[in-house]
């Protein structure tokens, strides 16, 4: 649809085939060749219409420019179409620039080809208006200025449809700006097609409006499809570019480098993007302090950077900026707003502290600890209560025997000297120190920086003083066998002032042995008793004794004086450890180690001996063998019996002083020496002795066994009229040997008392459960020994069992169940009456069982125990012990040496 239609170019505008020229220019071979192609009228986006032939210009050329928009060139010479295009004419024509460099010259020509593009798509619009005018129903581009002042309402375009020529057409549009928001902005005449717009309108607000045309008869037929209509707010620079912030605020630290960034600002523009509209120009505009200019600003960025290097903190600490920014890049007709930037110079330690005076003169009396004589003030420019500014104080000479100290007033800043150790009149009258002053934080010129220096006299007054113990500790020698009332120069004091001793007197503080007295006027001492060097109070040979000295104003001092004790061969060796415990079971002999308190060239190597007549029986039971120079072995001889003997042994030391200690010599029948327990009184060496209290507890023991014998006796010959059953824990408190020299292999025991069972007859015990028995004229036997006798307790009429101790010994009877069964309880004994009797015999017996006429055992002979290690895989040997509960076997507790490893392998666990 259009306002007019063309007449006469109608069939050329039509026509398939068109010629286009391609005008090529390479400015390095000076060539242009005219190349014509052939397309139709009608052209799609990135199309190919053909190829040119650009090898011989590329042989100096690398860039490749072409004067009309709507066409590109590829580097193999291929011509596409960039854009959609509708040829209006026969002939048309671009331009392709080839060049290997961009010169000026090259610039104009492109300057060129920029017009001359413009002019072409000015054509082209037009060709469009008439290309439209034929379509008649087609979209129509459209645009309105932003803030147009009218005259309103403003014609915009017309639109028509063909069917108008057939038809009553009524035109009609909807859409934002018409029945949308905002409304009534656009309208269009019913008959005409006439499209107005009714009042100005704001870009930022909106942009552009998508309308909507509707072509319709007057019965409502649509001879058209709807049609769009773009309308574009062209844009007005009408908004100023604005700061994101009213005031910035950034810091640099001063002597930075030229060119260190500062800080950065940023601008918004509301008007449209990638226009001059919104192209933004920054600039500084003032600078306080003005002089000299220390900051420039990026035009396009908005960066700040310094421009010298001679920012101070000291002289100015904050510049002030005020900043513009401006559209339309920067040109005076552009929009402009301003801003404050604050800029603030951070501090460096660029200035060293210096003090206000080079010299200083103080005086502070002798003796003084701790107290303040002088303050030293110091300047330093940098920022105050940094670590640029606080200063560190440092004595670089004078203080070699550290009597001063400065430290640094936190508050002030002042360096604070101080005497720290007591200065000496006598010794030196004046002292000069030289001190200098640094920052805590490093030199910006320079880390090695020492600082402004200083000079400090310091003048020392006299004080008169009391007396000086010094040395403070005073050390004599004397020989400890030294005879009473033998004098000595003892501790001396002296006047620092006149640096004698007169006048000065002495007291004794401490003694602690009281072996001395101090002379009051001369401080010499005089021995009251016998020196002994190894007494309690000697600490490495050295007797202490402290002593005051005072002068006639009562001033004191105190001192110690140190008395070495030359030591004397007067203590003999000895034997610290007098008891000595001899396992006799599995050790037969024992170390003994003596000891002497005199000095080592009074000491070792010892000698021992043991002290008796060549023909005493200490030397037939015991022998001492030197093992090396202090200790001895002490072995016995001939198979002594068990008990406690005294032996003397004599040891002498190198120089032939001897003495002797007297042993007590314990030999156990035991594995651990904590096992050994053997009463008094001692076995002496001359023979065996027994204590009246011994023979007295053995008459008691012998005569509480025969009170029990007759209770067991009286016992048995009730428990023949009242039966009762054996109880279970018969082995708790008797000793039950069982002799089986058969070999029982039809053997059952029961877990209720004692039951065998043998081949041939079966007989009922009266000690055991019913049901139980014992072969008649059988090996087998139960008995009760004690002391080699035979108890008859309880033996079964018409059998008579036998039961042989020793091998070739005699042969014990016991008469069991006699008259029927019998009580428990009289087959009991007690188990402190049992253990007292039995048990050194049947120690006795165990060391003469199974030995022939050479005392030598049997190879059967039992052994003692020795460990064979953890755990074993045949789990644990409890059923040799067929109690049900293990109640009543504390005495297993009490068990000697020889039976304590039977009692844990036959103890349930």
């Amino acid at each position: 649809m259009a306002a007019a239609r063309p007449t006469g170019s109608a069939s050329g505008a039509l026509c398939w085939q068109l010629l286009l020229t391609l005008a090529i220019l390479t400015f390095a071979c000076d060539a242009c060749k005219t190349v014509t192609l052939h397309v139709p009228s009608k052209l799609d986006a990135v199309k190919y219409i053909g190829r040119v032939n650009l090898k011989e210009c590329f042989k100096s050329a690398n860039l490749i420019h072409s004067s009309d928009p709507d066409f590109q060139i590829l580097e193999d010479g291929s011509v596409y179409t960039t854009n959609a295009i509708l040829l209006s004419s026969a002939k048309r024509s671009f331009t392709i620039l080839l060049s290997n460099t961009e010169t000026q010259e090259e610039k104009k020509i492109l300057v060129l080809l920029e017009q001359q593009t413009k002019v072409l798509r000015k054509r082209r619009s037009q060709e469009k208006v008439l290309i439209r005018a034929k379509r008649r129903w087609a979209p129509i581009p459209c645009s309105v200025s932003e803030n147009s002042l009218g005259p309103f309402p403003l014609f915009l375009q017309q639109i028509q449809s063909d069917t108008a020529q057939n038809y009553t057409i009524y035109y009609s549009i909807s859409g934002p700006g018409v029945d949308k928001e905002p409304l009534n902005l656009f309208y269009v005449e019913r008959d005409t097609g006439n499209l107005f717009c009714t009042r100005p309108v704001d870009r930022e607000m909106y942009p552009s409006f998508e309308l909507v045309a509707f072509a319709t008869t007057k019965d409502g037929y649509t001879p058209e499809y709807p049609l769009t209509l773009l309308i574009r707010i062209e844009d007005e620079n009408d908004n100023f570019p604005i700061f994101t912030e009213t005031t910035y605020i950034f810091n640099v630290t001063e002597n930075c480098r030229v060119g260190t960034t500062v800080g950065q600002v940023c601008a918004t523009d509301k008007d449209e993007p990638d226009t001059l509209h919104t192209r933004l120009m920054y600039s500084i505009i003032e600078q306080l302090p003005a002089s000299p200019t220390l900051f420039f600003m990026q035009p396009a960025t908005g960066v700040i950077t310094t421009t010298s290097s001679r920012l101070d903190r000291e002289v100015t600490d904050k510049y002030q900026l005020k900043i513009k920014v401006q559209d339309m890049d920067g040109q005076y007709f552009g929009l402009q707003t301003t801003a404050t930037c604050i800029i603030n110079i951070g501090d460096v330690n660029d200035n060293l502290p210096t003090f206000n005076r080079l010299s200083y003169e103080v005086s502070v009396e002798e003796n003084r600890v701790d107290v303040e004589i002088l303050r030293v003030a110091v300047t330093d420019k940098d920022l105050i209560n940094t670590a640029n500014w606080r200063a560190n104080y440092t004595i670089l000479k004078g203080n070699e025997n550290g009597n001063f100290k400065i430290v640094t007033d936190p508050k002030t800043n002042e360096g604070v000297l101080c005497v720290v150790k007591p200065l000496n009149y006598e010794e030196k009258q004046e002292m000069t120190l030289q001190i200098s002053v640094v920052n805590e934080a490093p030199n910006f010129a320079s880390s090695r920086s020492t600082g402004s220096m200083a000079t400090v006299t310091v003048r020392v007054k006299n004080q008169d003083e009391g007396p000086e113990c010094r040395p403070a500790v005073q050390i004599v020698r004397i020989k400890e066998n030294v005879p009473v009332s033998t004098k000595d120069i003892g501790y001396k004091a002296h006047d620092p002032e006149t640096n004698s001793s007169s006048g000065i007197r002495y007291e004794k503080l401490s003694d602690p042995e009281g072996w001395v007295s101090v002379d009051e006027n001369s401080g010499s001492i005089t021995i009251l008793r016998s020196l002994d060097r190894e007494a309690k109070t000697i600490r490495n040979g050295i007797y202490n004794i402290t002593i005051l000295a005072s002068d006639e104003g009562k001033r004191t001092c105190t001192g110690t004086l140190g008395i070495i004790l030359e030591d004397v061969n007067d203590n003999g060796p000895f034997i610290p450890e007098r008891t000595v415990i001899m396992c006799k079971t599995v050790m037969s002999s024992a170390e003994i180690v003596a000891v002497d308190p005199d000095e080592p060239t009074h000491g070792p190597p010892f000698d021992f001996s043991l002290e008796g007549v060549s023909d005493s029986e200490v030397l037939r039971m015991w022998r001492l063998t030197k093992m090396n120079d202090t200790a001895a072995r002490l072995s016995y001889l001939n198979d002594p019996q068990f008990g406690r003997y005294t032996v003397p042994v004599r040891v002498a030391d190198r120089l032939g002083q001897s003495l002797v200690t007297q042993l007590d010599v314990m030999l156990c029948d035991c594995v651990t020496r904590s096992d050994c327990k053997i009463p008094s009184p001692l076995r002496t060496a001359k023979g065996l002795m027994l204590g009246k209290w011994a023979v007295l507890a053995i008459l008691l023991g012998i005569a509480l066994l025969f009170c029990v014998l007759f209770t067991l006796v009286c016992g048995a010959t009730g428990a023949a009229k009242k039966p009762k059953v054996f109880p279970d824990d018969l082995a708790q408190q008797n000793l039950i040997v069982s002799n089986t020299e058969a070999p029982g292999d039809d053997k059952v025991y029961s877990t209720n008392g004692f039951t065998t069972h043998t081949a041939g007859g079966f007989t009922q015990g009266i000690c055991s459960t019913p049901g139980s028995g014992v072969k008649n004229g059988g090996q087998e036997t139960i008995e009760m020994v004690k002391g080699g006798q035979t108890i008859e307790s309880c033996q079964e009429a018409g059998h008579h069992h036998t039961l042989g101790s020793c091998k070739g010994g005699g042969q014990h009877t016991l008469d069991s169940c006699r008259g029927g069964q019998v009580e428990a309880d009289n087959c009991r004994y007690a188990y402190s009456d049992w253990y007292t009797y039995t048990q050194p015999r049947l120690g006795e017996k165990v060391q003469q069982c199974n030995q022939d006429n050479s005392h030598t055992h049997a190879q059967d002979y039992v052994r003692t125990y020795n460990y064979e290690g953890k755990g074993s895989a045949a789990g644990s040997v409890g059923c040799c012990s067929e109690r049900q509960e293990e109640d009543g076997l504390e005495f297993l507790d009490h068990l000697e040496p020889k039976f304590r490893t039977l009692a844990e392998a036959c103890m349930k666990r």
